[in-house]
């Protein structure tokens, strides 16, 4: 796929179900890329499949969420040298074939981040009516933020040249890295672009979407939005 030096990062927390499936697919669509697990506090099989699939992994002891799985992730991908950093799904909604596409405005140095979009183009996918509204919601306050559209501002299937993870590493949302992030970035300079991509539905496992956190999330998400609006960029 590339020369370049590609991690992509696995958040996973009580991922053991959908895990194998998740790695032997990258490992068969993007041969080339660099693959770690951060296992977030899980109390099932999740490392141990993890270490079977022949895939390093970084173990929290306790859950911290998926904002600081990636910020463990990011750690490393720095700390190891790495030019980018991909966030990835551990449950198999994220497609691996679309990495090379995902990469390549980063590589070429189009842009810092780049977030692959399920609504940039026409993907066929349908959101739940409740959350579609939250994605709508999230997508205007970021157009008002960056003065552009981000169609997909919950994507969680993005990649981050050096120079961003070196910010992340050290702040970084602990739970909600969607919008706010987005904003965050943006502020400090960061070039941003989506690209379009399919995205699959949950293959085994639970939803990180349960009923609590669907309640929780829009107010969260929404207040750590306008807090990284008025906030200045360091």
């Amino acid at each position: 796929m590339t020369a370049a030096r590609v991690l992509v990062v696995v958040p996973a927390h009580n991922e053991e179900a959908s895990l194998a499936a998740t790695l032997a697919e990258v490992r068969a669509k993007a041969p080339s890329v660099d693959v770690l697990v951060v296992d977030d506090g899980s109390r099932d099989g999740t490392t141990r499949v993890a270490r079977e699939a022949g895939v390093p992994v970084v173990r929290h002891p306790v859950n911290l969420g998926v904002g600081g799985a990636l910020q463990t992730g990011f750690r490393w991908a720095y700390e190891h040298g790495y030019e980018v950093g991909v966030q990835l799904d551990a449950d198999g909604q994220h497609d691996p074939a679309y990495l090379e596409a995902l990469l390549e405005p980063v590589l070429a140095g189009r842009c810092d981040v780049s977030i692959g979009s399920r609504f940039v183009s026409a993907s066929g996918y349908r959101a739940p009516w409740n959350r579609r509204l939250g994605m709508l919601l999230f997508s205007a306050i970021v157009r008002m933020a960056l003065g552009r559209p981000i169609t997909d501002t919950t994507s969680g299937f993005r990649a981050y040249n050096r120079a961003v993870m070196g910010v992340c590493q050290h702040d970084f949302p602990k739970d909600f890295p969607d919008a706010p992030l987005l904003i965050a970035l943006a502020r400090r300079g960061f070039r941003l672009d989506e690209v379009p991509v399919v995205m699959r539905e949950r293959q085994a496992g639970q939803s990180f979407y349960t009923l609590g956190k669907q309640l929780y999330y829009p107010y969260k998400n929404l207040l750590a939005s306008l807090m990284a609006l008025i906030r200045r960029p360091v």
